[in-house]
């Protein structure tokens, strides 16, 4: 605790003077708007009373602590996001919700190299033997692959980010937060949606629901889309367009209730995407990489924000995954209700790259994984209204993960990737390499967390959670194939590289605590105070390449568990009769064997392979707000930032950068990949009333985010700058035929701002970067009837 009470007495007076000025802006405002709050007169009419209902937020309702509660009265950070506000923002894609999300960094280069942190936690590119420290839920069934959340967001009801360790009530332990995705119930009542957009680079979307009774207690839903875009990355070699592809997906549901006392409700989906995705372009290489590529003849781009390429191989990626959950939920006597959600998840994942170059040093690589996995959580909560109220639940998870990492090398392999020295000996030329690893993962956990209601305006609540879990994992590299004959050090070189190995059975077993304690006190009606104390824990994980451990062993392979320990203290409160809401929190988390993944180069190797390891301990601090405001009828109001100090208190033997000779650096004190130290963003929308019928809109957002490292090795070469980007759209709606039909044009990132999602490591000290998309204008037209 010492170093909370350090941390929070050093930055008190700046946050508390911060978060002042910020709740008396955003309550101010210009006074125009808030007159009708300044004006007794009015206010004591009636027709101010049923302005005044008109003009207030609507309750947002979450299931944070499991249990339908208004999200102002959960005394833990939480933003949301309706379904309504992605749609009319035209946010579909989850490398997106950085956007609209404080506090969130989302890399992605393609499906499988993504992921998403939180509070600066969480920034691991792509491993297929490591759980993300972020935590990501569809319909309450935790996701254990990043990329199996990488679709079309569709018919969304709502969107939760809860921050900080989440582990005494959300199925699986995570270390950092939570992304809960919820997606439309099937209803009684008939709905029917349709909508197709078209834009610039060749975009096209069509999309539909309908929803409806099927008998008095059997309801159903279904809803499909089908994406389509060139890209927007010109490969000169052949002159075609990359980065773009097609994405298609459908989601079909049943809600069954006889009663008010049983629901059950079963989800399947399915998505599939064909697509040139992880095409990414040169960032900044060293004078070595540049001398190599000469050798062979090579012409990369230079400049990143040209957008182009110049590759002679094929960039493909192809996704296949789905699922089917069952949720049950009895109200039993007494006022509880018992929960039951059962859920099954496949993802497929077939990549093929090249190596950023028109030379033939590397023909295809890539990462191919299949991924199955099953869950299992019940759940009991008690009724609410006495002195103390609880949930208690039990866990399952089994998961099944196997991946083949292939390279196909061509006849200039060995003067593009091996020293000068054993680039002459034909040791990899023409040479291909496969290397197969499995991972099977079982997880069990119970968990509780109760409230006591002190007094009316006091509470106090503690959670617990024990998981036990093991993992057992084998990589096995086969003998390469193809290659001309070769001895002495070509045959070395060509056995170190890429000769057979096999790791034997790994096993890894864990049994991590989980823990919270939290205060909360109802200063008004309006205005609820809170302060909690929490640790999360993460099990270890395993590198399914063959990386390092032909030089260090196979328990090079393995990475411990990560640990992390938050405190929290935060206000939420409402405004002028529902009209303003401002929350703000402040934050510590200090977080100990924080998994990364990067590439290295171990002593006696002379390419760079994927290094798994515990990158020391990190401290995340910082303070975060969100507001939302109705000034006027018809204006909404969004706004939320973060400022997140995130910092390696110690890194030893971390990485070097491309640019160093050194084979080990130390960052202790440096700066966390990926966190951006700012982030703010702000989206609104107006919509009047004519006397026509017709009910004109706009609606615009700014995104804000400042520089960050682009690597684990922290090199100048592959740092983000910051950037802001600009979203606007105008369009009318309008009664027709029974239904209400929806016009609108709109532009993303309207200045063209050049901006990069993730960088990545390569070869001879190169690094590449994912492209964001560049100014994107076009048309929607959706009809609800």
């Amino acid at each position: 605790m010492r170093p909370l009470v350090r941390a929070l007495s050093t930055w008190r007076r700046p946050l508390v003077q911060s978060s002042i000025c910020l709740a008396l802006l955003a309550v101010a405002g210009p006074p125009s708007l808030w007159a009708a709050e300044q004006d007794p007169a009015q206010s004591a009419t009636a027709n101010s009373a049923a302005a005044d209902d008109e003009v207030a937020l609507s309750k947002v309702t979450v299931t944070a602590r499991r249990r339908a509660e208004d999200v102002q009265d959960v005394p833990t950070p939480i933003t949301t996001l309706s379904g309504t506000t992605l749609e009319s923002q035209k946010i579909t894609k989850v490398q997106d919700l950085q956007q609209v999300l404080p506090s969130v960094n989302v890399a992605f280069i393609h499906a499988r190299q993504s992921s998403v942190a939180v509070r600066g936690i969480g920034n691991n590119p792509a491993s297929d033997g490591l759980e993300g420290s972020a935590g990501v839920y569809l319909d309450n069934v935790y996701l254990s692959r990043p990329g199996m959340a990488v679709f079309d967001l569709l018919d969304i009801e709502q969107l939760e980010l809860l921050r900080g360790p989440q582990g005494t009530l959300f199925g699986k332990n995570t270390t950092a937060g939570v992304l809960n995705i919820s997606t439309r119930a099937p209803t009684f009542d008939t709905e029917r949606s349709v909508e197709v957009s078209g834009g610039e680079e060749g975009y096209f979307q069509g999309k539909g629901t309908i929803s409806g009774a099927l008998t008095d207690t059997l309801a159903g839903r279904i809803s499909a889309y089908r994406t389509r875009d060139d890209g927007y990355i010109k490969n000169t070699y052949d002159g075609h367009k990359l980065n773009g592809g097609e994405r298609e997906g459908v989601r079909g549901q049943l809600l069954f209730k006889p009663n008010d006392d049983f629901s059950l409700r079963w989800i399947t989906d399915y998505n599939h995407e064909d697509s040139s995705q992880g095409t990414t372009v040169l960032y900044g290489a060293p004078a070595t990489y540049w001398e190599r590529a000469a050798l062979v003849g090579a012409s990369p781009h230079r400049d990143p924000d040209d957008h182009k390429v110049n590759l002679d191989s094929r960039q493909h990626v192809s996704v296949h995954q789905g699922g089917t959950s069952l949720e049950a939920n009895w109200q039993l006597d007494g006022g509880y209700t018992f929960t039951s959600i059962s859920g099954y998840r496949f993802w497929n994942f077939s990549p093929a790259n090249d190596d950023t170059t028109d030379a033939s040093a590397i023909i295809n690589t890539g990462v191919e994984v299949h991924d199955r996995q099953f869950s299992q959580e019940f759940r009991l909560a008690s009724p609410t209204g006495g002195f103390f109220d609880y949930v208690v639940g039990a866990y399952i998870f089994n998961s099944n993960l196997g991946n083949k990492n292939f390279s196909v090398l061509g006849p200039d392999a060995d003067r593009f990737l091996l020293p000068t020295a054993v680039n002459g000996l034909g040791a990899l030329n023409n040479v291909t390499s496969v290397t197969n690893g499995k991972v099977t993962t079982e997880s069990y956990a119970l968990f509780g967390q109760g409230t006591w209601h002190l007094t009316d305006r006091l509470d106090f609540t503690a959670g617990v959670r024990g998981t036990y879990e093991e993992k057992e994992a084998k990589v096995e590299r086969f003998a390469p194939v193809g290659g001309a004959p070769v001895g002495g050090l070509g045959a070395y070189v060509r056995n170190l590289q890429a000769g057979a190995y096999d790791s034997g059975d790994l096993s890894l077993h864990n049994a991590s605590p989980s823990g919270l304690l939290s205060l909360s006190y109802r200063f008004t009606p309006d205005l609820l105070g809170y302060a909690s104390l929490s640790h999360g824990e993460k099990s270890g994980g395993v590198n399914l390449a063959t990386a390092s451990a032909p030089a260090l062993g196979a328990d090079s392979l393995l990475v411990g568990p990560e640990r992390a320990n938050d405190a929290e203290l935060g206000f939420k409160s409402t405004w002028f009769n529902q009209r303003l809401q401002f929350n703000a929190n402040l934050f510590w988390t200090g977080v100990h064997g924080y998994q990364a993944t990067t590439l290295a180069q171990p002593a006696g190797s002379v390419l760079p392979v994927a290094v798994l390891a515990n990158a020391g301990s990190v401290r995340s601090r910082g303070v975060e707000f969100e507001a939302s405001a109705r000034p006027i009828r018809g204006l909404t109001l969004n706004v939320n930032g973060s400022y997140n100090d995130v910092t390696y208190l110690s890194f030893k033997d971390a990485p070097c950068p491309g640019e160093s000779t050194a084979t080990s650096c130390d960052l202790t004190g440096q700066r966390v990949v990926g966190a951006s130290k700012w982030i703010g963003n702000f989206n609104g929308e107006y919509s009047w009333n004519l006397s026509n019928g017709l009910q004109p809109y706009v609606t615009g957002s700014y995104s804000y985010r400042s520089a960050a490292e682009g690597t684990l090795d922290n090199s100048n070469l592959s740092k983000i700058d910051g950037y802001g980007l600009v979203n606007l759209s105008a369009g009318v709606r309008s009664d027709l035929g029974g239904g209400q039909v929806d016009a609108s044009v709109w532009v993303r990132n309207l200045n063209n701002t050049d901006y990069y999602l993730a960088a990545f490591a390569t070869m001879n000290g190169a690094y590449t970067a994912s492209v964001g998309q560049p100014r994107t204008a076009g048309v929607s037209l959706r009809y609800d009837f």
